[in-house]
This record gives C-alpha cells, structure tokens and sequence, in this order.
C-alpha cells in the first residue's frame, strides 16, 4: 500500500478536536485566575504549544472544546482562525467531544481528537498517526507509549491488546481490575500507557458517543470506551505503539509543570 503523507501541503480530509475544557483544580486554576489550558509554561500558554504541534493542520480545522473560564481562551485564539465548541459541564472527555459535532457537521473525513494539556507532543507523532489510520483504513487508531521518561505513569489509563496484538479495549486507570494490576506487576502483561490521542473516522466516531454510558467510577462519559464501542460494531480499531518518552507528559499537576519547563529549558 502507498504511503500516505500528511503535510502543510497535503491534510485534506483531516481535522483535529483539541479537549481544553478542564478546570485544573490540582494547578490552583482559581487562585491563578486561569484554567488549565491557559498556564503558562515557559512564559506562554500550555494549549499555545498543543496548537503549535497541529500547525500542519489550517487553523479553520481545529476545533478547541472549551468549557471553564472558556473567555480566556475564546479572547487569546480567536482571532487566529481556530473554531471553538463549549461543553457545558464537566461531564467527561466523551461529552466534551461530543460538544463538537455541530463545529463538524457535514464533515466526512478523519479527526485527530488530541489534550489541550500536552505540550510536549510532537507534531511528527500526530502525522504519523494520522497516516497509520489511514494506510489502515481504519475506523480508530489508538495512540499508545511504551514508556515514559519524566513522568510517573501509574495515572495513566491502559490500552489492552491480545496476545496477536488485536485491540482489546482501553481502561481508565483508576478503573484498573486488581487482576490488571497483577498481571503487570508479574510481567505477563506489558503495559501499553494511553495517550489520550486518537485519529477516527468522523461518522464512526459520532456514531459510538451516542452509546456511551457512565458507567464507571467517575459516573462520566469516558472518549476511551468509544474504541471498543466501534470495534463491536464492526470497526477497523488498532494501536499505533510508539516509545512516546516525554511526549506523554500531560500537565495536571505543579509538579508536572516545573518537569515539562525543566524538559523545555533543557531541549531549548
């Protein structure tokens, strides 16, 4: 099969769905006045270098979920072309990219749905994502680390694959089975770390957030049962592994954002 490159020349079919309504209550958002997105990280705005990363991508094409204290973001990017969607609550990351179908109506092609709150993915990683879905044909492809190198990743959810390498499902870490744990811990599973970033087909994507239920510890719509949702309705779902080291890093924490500025300081 011919390789398919996505490029500044070359993203036709393609859009992107940034989650960056999140509030941040572990970074102060209140005392700071800002929300997660909008912390700065080397004197500029976390979410600034997600948008940065998908600049292969025209700006018309990426859609920015926003939700709380979204009049900060709205005032710092609207003027430079992104479309914006608001979730209304917190009703996790399946509601809140939910929230953009109406910003993709009409739309046949692929989305990357990305975290406003990672900053240090690479844009190669996104393209080559993008191109693994599509060289596959593929409904779902998952974005999965092997390991990280600054980050403790006991908080990250797992994605699961079959002794032939077959997508299994995707589980919240805090929804982790102590027999999940266990397996790990012996060594007869190796852990494959969710990334939080994916490429769909639009319409599979769409058609699988409508049969999301809360049901899990969080009682919230969770984006990482919507793989095994389109598996089961006879969707191409696989895994893109890769050694993401830092790229991982998501920044939740004040102790995340001195590491991700710690990482840039050191690479600038």
């Amino acid at each position: 099969m011919a390789e398919i490159r996505i490029s500044s020349d070359s993203a036709d079919g393609l859009k992107a769905i940034v989650l960056a309504g999140g509030k941040g209550s572990r970074l102060d958002s209140d005392s700071a006045g800002l929300p997660k997105a909008m912390r700065k990280l080397c004197g500029k705005p976390i979410l600034g270098y997600v948008l940065d990363a998908l600049g292969f991508l025209p700006p018309q094409d990426i859609i920015i979920v926003v939700g709380y204290m979204k009049e900060s973001i709205i005032e710092s990017f609207g003027g430079l072309g992104f479309r914006f969607a608001v979730q209304a609550e917190q009703n996790g990351t399946g509601d809140a990219v939910k929230s953009a179908k109406a910003e993709l109506d009409g739309f046949g092609g692929d989305v990357i749905v990305c975290c406003g709150d990672m900053p240090l993915m690479k844009r190669d990683t996104y393209i080559k994502l993008a191109e693994y879905h599509r060289n596959g044909n593929l409904d779902c492809a998952i974005l999965a680390g092997t390991r990280s190198s600054i980050v403790d990743l006991s908080s990250f959810g797992r994605v699961r694959v079959s002794s032939d390498g077959a997508f299994e499902r995707v589980t919240e870490a805090r929804d982790l089975t102590a027999a999940d744990k266990d397996a790990e811990a012996s060594g007869t599973m190796t852990p494959l770390f969710n990334s939080g970033v994916y490429v769909f087909k639009t319409g599979s994507l769409f058609a699988a957030l409508e049969e999301l239920r809360p049901a899990n510890s969080q009682r919230e719509y969770y984006l990482t049962d919507a793989p095994a949702i389109i598996a089961r309705q006879g969707g191409a779902v696989q895994v893109y592994t890769h050694d993401l080291g830092c790229q991982i890093q998501g920044v939740n924490t004040m102790e995340d954002l001195r590491a991700a500025e710690e990482y840039l300081n050191n690479v600038g």
